[in-house]
């Protein structure tokens, strides 16, 4: 038995031990047992049909914001419902990890492909590993050229809808090499925490409506709800001063719904209705839109969304409803990339060793304040942020929080299948962050709407020098144009009417960005720069890598 079974198994104990006592705790103005135990960890509403009454509808439990209906089948039956909430997630996890996927090296490259190359021989799980060593380096040396051959298609094959025609003309090296700076990027985020390929689900007949989760366009948010219906477990009888109670050694059992009928008569054909379960929102997360809801199929190991009906979402009172044909465990949802693309982004330095990140999505705006190697969360979103707000923590924790949180402003090398981008050279790319990580304790950063228009091979972002903890004033922004092989501070502006890429009159080109922002730096700027502690660079360029505000803006 594994840790979460351990766990599970002893929610159904505790269960049915209060369950056993449900008579001597009934409630007078119904005559049933309902009862709520919490902690940080788990929720648990039990409730135990002692009066049978067939004219019973439902039950909430106030304290929590959780209930149900139930039709009048189970109204008059000798039942027991559970709502237990765990503020946790092993059903998701085990969802991954059951459908996961034997991945190579080429599925690391930029491309995202989905498909393994025809010639790369993947050994079955229990195939023997003494079938002669020629035939291992016949294996190895196929596999390698395969791998090579995957790598230099890398580049092209993963361009998205919206960047595939500004793509034609990418240079053959940054192709060459894109996989090996991807690579780099993932590693820079925050510990494969989204890093679940989009096959990993059993494929399914489409004739079924089966509504399997893709796990990488989905996220479960909040915790899993299990909702169960069980056999009330036999109460005592109290007889003069004895208490006589029937012993069972089989625990908790499960009852069966929709109820099933021995004939095969159609005129003796059940009608059981769908129950219905509402729940409040954690108050730990923040749902941008309205959430989805998905059921827990065991036996396929997986998330699904089909077999709900009737969802109805109050905003205001932050509640959910729905009916399911059976009783089963359920979890909130949100698509991962809810938030994306950004409509706009700035880093700038608010002093040594210190900058703030600033994003503004499609929902909503996250601020992000870096000191040293520490980062705090800053946001106007204060509803469902309150354990984050103001505390600091590393990078990859900070991610992982805010992706737990539901606020999501980090990529993978999957992020591009269902975000529009503007296909910039991979290379190019993470050379910028890398040398904007260097002057981030002097110089200011931010978006610019020339960057989708310039093509794939350069990058476009307005920069200038900026000391303290004050805005940057509009008349300071310069454009700047960065390639593999040169940068140069463009004529334009952002209120130009057409894109030209014609150099500042009077400025210089130079092979790096660094090179060319020192041109208009003041003595200061440029000393500060030097000063800056490796610790902070290294936390900005992994934050930005982990974001990439010059591809999804």
């Amino acid at each position: 038995m594994n840790l979460q079974e351990l766990i599970h198994s002893k929610h159904h104990l505790t269960a049915e031990e209060i369950l056993k006592r449900a008579s001597e705790n009934t409630d007078t103005e119904t005559g049933n047992m309902q009862t709520v135990v919490k902690d940080e960890n788990i929720t648990l509403c039990l409730w135990a049909n002692l009066e049978k009454n067939p004219r019973f509808k439902g039950l909430n439990f106030e304290e929590v914001g959780f209930g149900f209906e139930l039709p009048k089948q189970l109204a008059v039956s000798d039942i027991a419902v559970r709502i237990l909430h765990t503020h946790y997630d092993h059903l998701t996890l085990l969802a991954r990890t059951t459908h996961l996927k034997i991945h190579t090296l080429s599925h690391r490259s930029l491309s995202g492909g989905d498909e393994i190359p025809a010639g790369l021989a993947l050994p079955e799980q229990g195939e023997a590993r003494d079938n002669g060593e020629g035939k291992d380096d016949n294996e190895t040396q196929q596999q390698r050229v395969d791998e090579e051959v995957q790598s230099i298609q890398g580049v092209e094959g993963r361009k998205s809808a919206a960047s595939q025609q500004s793509r034609k003309t990418s240079a053959q090296t940054a192709e060459g090499r894109g996989s090996q700076i991807q690579t780099q990027m993932e590693a820079l985020s925050a510990e494969g925490d989204l890093t679940s390929p989009s096959e990993d689900l059993t494929v399914v007949d489409s004739t079924e409506h089966v509504q399997v989760v893709d796990l990488m366009e989905y996220t479960p948010l909040g915790g899993v709800f299990y909702f169960d219906v069980f056999h009330l477990p036999p109460q005592a009888h109290h007889v003069n001063s004895w208490e006589i109670r029937q012993l069972l050694d089989t625990g908790l059992q499960v009852f069966y719904y929709p109820i099933e009928k021995l004939s095969s008569d159609d005129t003796d054909t059940i009608s059981c209705p769908p129950v219905t379960v509402s729940v409040r929102l954690p108050n730990c997360v923040v749902f941008l839109e309205t959430p989805q809801v998905a059921r827990w199929d065991a036996a396929g190991k997986q998330w699904r969304m089909d077999g709900i009906a009737d969802v109805s979402y109050k905003e205001e009172e932050a509640e959910i409803s729905f009916k399911m044909d059976v009783f089963q465990a359920f979890v909130l949802m949100q698509e991962t990339y809810t938030n994306f693309p950004f409509q706009s982004w700035e880093l700038r330095p608010l002093g040594p060793d210190s900058a703030v990140f600033t994003v503004k999505g499609a929902f909503v705006d996250v601020t992000i304040t870096i000191q040293g190697d520490q980062c705090m969360l800053l946001s106007g979103q204060e509803k469902g942020l309150s354990h984050l707000l103001g505390k600091q923590m590393s990078g990859p924790a900070l991610q992982r929080a805010m992706l737990n949180a539901g606020i999501n402003i980090f990529v993978n090398e999957h992020t591009d299948k269902y975000v529009s981008t503007c296909g910039k050279d991979p290379l190019t790319e993470h050379a910028a962050y890398e040398q904007m990580a260097l002057f981030a304790s002097a110089c200011a950063f931010s978006w610019s709407k020339w960057n989708s228009k310039c093509g794939a091979e350069h990058l476009v972002m307005q920069a200038c020098e900026h000391h303290g903890p004050t805005p940057v004033p509009k008349d300071l922004w310069h454009l700047y144009l960065l390639g593999a092989q040169m940068s140069l501070k463009l004529e334009i502006t952002e209120k130009s009417e057409a894109f030209c890429p014609d150099h500042y009159p009077g400025s210089e080109l130079h092979s790096t960005f660094i090179h060319m922002l020192q041109d208009d730096m003041s003595t200061d700027g440029i000393v500060r720069t030097r000063e800056s502690n490796y610790l902070f660079v290294n936390t900005v360029q992994n934050l930005l890598c982990a974001t990439r505000p010059l591809m999804y803006s």
